[in-house]
């Protein structure tokens, strides 16, 4: 019998705001998967997911600054999925952690806060490495999203040069549009490439769309996607506690 099928407890249900972009969120599904440990089909997690590509673009709303305000959709889509029957949520985008606080308003269930996850995650187990290269959206470096977990902590970042953050963010909407292909991924190990040259022994792959492409990278790196798969898996399966969530608040 499975840990938590002996200890009588009930496994959670994790409710999954997706569609930023819909290939990551398929993404995150599938490493939730590989992640289960199963014999059948009975034994994977249940996700409720709402895949929602019409959440408003985090691009226009933060980088361009004219865009509708996705909050207000994602805080909409958090009590929907908690009214669903969800334990608790997770947002499968680093960006849209910028509403975070529009989803946890909206709930009553713990949110996962993927940014303080991942820095948690960091400090565990990467306590030796001070200097921590970016891969994310230029959105996620105007929204301070890191660096406020990061400066308390005297962590220090690492982002791309201003040419290759532009060519990062092109391979970005490239894999929302479904363009995973060879120029694509070439062009994403460049950017990596350059990381390491300017020093950076780790990185984050903080976007979801980056971790779609699932490619050897030049650099040690750990990924945003993976690490929050292996938390839910965690969680669902009582593992770790939900209440700890109020840490990562």
């Amino acid at each position: 019998m499975k840990g938590n099928q002996m200890t009588g407890d009930k496994e959670k249900i994790v409710g999954i705001l997706g569609g930023m972009g819909p290939e990551a969120t398929v993404d995150l599904m599938q490493r939730i998967i590989k992640l289960t440990p199963a014999l059948d089909d009975v034994d994977h997690i249940r996700c409720i997911v709402d895949n929602n590509p019409k959440v408003p673009s985090r691009i226009k709303a933060i980088i361009e600054g004219h865009g509708e305000d996705p909050g207000l959709c994602m805080a909409d889509m958090g009590a929907r999925l908690e009214s669903w029957g969800a334990d608790f949520l997770v947002i499968a985008c680093n960006t849209a952690h910028h509403y975070y606080k529009n989803v946890q308003d909206a709930v009553k269930i713990p949110v996962i806060n993927l940014i303080g996850l991942v820095t948690d995650h960091l400090l565990t187990n990467f306590p030796q490495y001070g200097k921590i290269g970016i891969l994310a959206s230029p959105a996620v470096k105007m929204t301070r999203l890191y660096t406020q977990r990061f400066e308390p902590l005297e962590l220090t970042e690492i982002w791309p040069d201003q040419e290759f953050q532009e060519l990062l963010l092109k391979i970005i909407k490239s894999v929302k549009k479904g363009d995973t292909g060879t120029k694509v991924t070439q062009a994403y190990l460049s950017v990596c490439q350059h990381l390491k040259d300017k020093g950076s022994g780790l990185a984050i792959v903080a976007c979801t769309e980056l971790s779609a492409l699932n490619v050897d990278l030049p650099l040690q790196a750990v990924d945003a996607a993976q690490v929050l798969a292996k938390e839910i898996v965690d969680v669902a399966r009582n593992n770790k506690v939900l209440s700890s969530y109020t840490n990562h608040i």
